[in-house]
């Protein structure tokens, strides 16, 4: 690696989770220590203009630009979303269409969620070497397959080994070129669109089943949840409640971490909202997706 590579990440964001962005913005602008730039492609799911600025402004390094893409724009004309029956947003798919949004003579990328923080430099996941692999993600709290509330549930009528082991889609190290050439974003959606039962992690339901052992595991500092106890991450990922609701209820000195960053940036002050926005969210997405997808589907037939 030489010091003018540039390390270039994705994370698609709303207006319900800006403040979210905001966090792992600012996480990303302080622990960034080394030579590289980084280009990071936020995809606008609706943001509102002062949001966009709010959030173009938690960046102070040079080092670090930003590029926008309307949601739109994302996601490939012939490409149609699953109408799976999650609450998970269509945003949740994104990160399988990154290989064809992103400047094609990008080599790699990492997408992150955004609901994470960094705690180390991402150049030292950049880094990682793939082995050959088109992806690399650290194992799930599920763990395997075969976990009985998480993982693959039908994974015996997929043939699939039960001690496989079972990856977070939140943060993902992609391979560009072997990504396209196996075709894996149409491959992941024809399986999430012949599982749909089953795909209550839609994109991750997806991903695990089609690379089902094919994939390099990361070292799990890379994807501490709230319940954990680890004192040194390297990165949190705030699944279930986040710290922005009053609900949250799991590791409060990680809860201190999150709100260490966002009071650096314009949210500082922020109090945490009711669950009640939390579940018109969720109702909304379902909503959301199902009249976009349908739309999509008379686009592409037409």
């Amino acid at each position: 690696m030489t010091a003018q590579e540039t390390i270039t990440l994705v994370v698609v964001c709303n207006n319900h989770f800006a403040v979210l962005l905001a966090a792992l913005l600012k996480s990303l602008d302080v622990t960034h220590k080394s030579a590289e730039t980084i280009t990071l492609y936020i995809v606008d799911d609706g943001l509102s203009a002062t949001n966009r600025a709010k959030l173009t402004r938690c960046i102070d390094s040079p080092q670090i630009s930003l590029v926008w893409i309307k949601m739109q724009d994302a996601i490939p004309r012939n490409m149609v979303i699953p109408m799976d029956n999650s609450s998970f947003p269509i945003s949740a798919y994104i990160r399988l269409f990154a290989p064809y949004f992103v400047d094609s003579k990008v080599k790699k990328i990492i997408y992150l969620d955004a609901d994470m923080i960094l705690l180390e430099d991402i150049s030292v996941l950049w880094n990682v070497d793939l082995q050959g692999h088109v992806l690399a993600a650290a194992v799930d709290r599920t763990e395997k397959v075969s976990n009985p509330w998480g993982g693959i549930k039908n994974y015996k009528e997929l043939g699939l080994n039960p001690e496989a082991k079972y990856f977070n889609s939140g943060l993902l190290v992609i391979d560009m070129p072997l990504w396209r050439e196996m075709n894996l974003t149409n491959k992941v959606l024809a399986c999430i669109n012949n599982n749909k039962a089953y795909a209550g992690f839609p994109d991750q339901y997806g991903l695990n089943v089609v690379l089902a052992e094919q994939w390099l595991e990361l070292d799990p500092l890379w994807n501490c949840v709230p319940m954990s106890t680890v004192e040194k991450p390297f990165l949190i990922h705030f699944i279930g409640r986040k710290p922005i609701f009053k609900m949250y209820e799991h590791n409060p000195a990680y809860k201190d971490l999150f709100f260490h960053y966002l009071n650096q940036t314009e949210w500082r002050g922020y109090r945490p909202r009711l669950e009640s926005s939390r579940m018109l969210r969720k109702a909304y997405n379902l909503l959301n997706k199902k009249a976009t997808s349908f739309l999509r589907f008379i686009r592409v037939r037409d």
